[in-house]
């Protein structure tokens, strides 16, 4: 009864979508890697600083559920669906990283197009993440879809693209090694939205 009658604070829905916001700055600026001539160092500095600014969020979620009683929705559910979102951050920021610490200094096709998919896939989040607050929980299921649809493009891509590093013997060892990394955290980065995107449903199916 209490969690009827005492009020709810919106501030966790606020923080949660600045969160998702700060994400999908990350991917694109990520994004600029794939540019012809890109800035690595640029880039990587640009996603360290967006990285900090998402940590920054994450603690005012915990800070804040420390202090609140009631919250909107579960605080356990809370506290992972912010985690998940900084870990797409710190994944993000591990990228931008690998690129520049490799010397990866053109793009290849797949790093590309798997830019192209991760800039999509965390614009479907930011934009999905105000209907949790307005409880329009069909809009998160639709939006799960879509990520999902990507991710398995994206899985396509990478396996495609490490086949040819390892089968093409044009291709010299030290580059199958570093833009392997790099496609590795691409992979891995769009792989999170898709958790985060499965995460959203189970909440729209837990308050729907």
């Amino acid at each position: 009864m209490i969690r009827w009658i005492l009020p709810k604070e919106d501030i966790f829905y606020t923080l949660l979508e600045r969160q998702a916001e700060v994400m999908h700055a990350g991917a694109l600026a990520l994004s600029r890697l794939g540019e012809p001539q890109p800035n690595g160092p640029l880039v990587r500095d640009t996603v360290q600083d967006l990285e900090h600014q998402g940590d920054q969020v994450m603690h005012e979620v915990e800070e804040a559920l420390a202090r609140t009683f009631v919250t909107p929705i579960d605080r356990e559910d809370i506290q992972k669906l912010s985690a998940e979102l900084d870990d797409i951050l710190d994944i993000t920021n591990r990228a931008a990283r690998a690129f520049v610490l490799y010397g990866v200094h053109t793009p290849s096709p797949p790093m590309v197009r798997l830019f192209t998919l991760f800039v999509a896939a965390t614009k479907i989040l930011k934009e999905a993440l105000p209907s949790l607050r307005h409880h329009t929980y069909d809009t998160l299921r639709e939006a799960a879809r879509a990520v999902k649809t990507l991710e398995k493009e994206a899985d396509t891509i990478f396996r495609e693209a490490v086949s040819e590093l390892f089968n093409n013997p044009a291709i010299e060892a030290k580059a199958v090694l570093r833009e392997k990394e790099v496609l590795e955290d691409l992979e891995s980065a769009i792989d999170h939205c898709e958790d985060v995107a499965e995460f959203l449903t189970n909440l729209a199916v837990k308050h729907g």
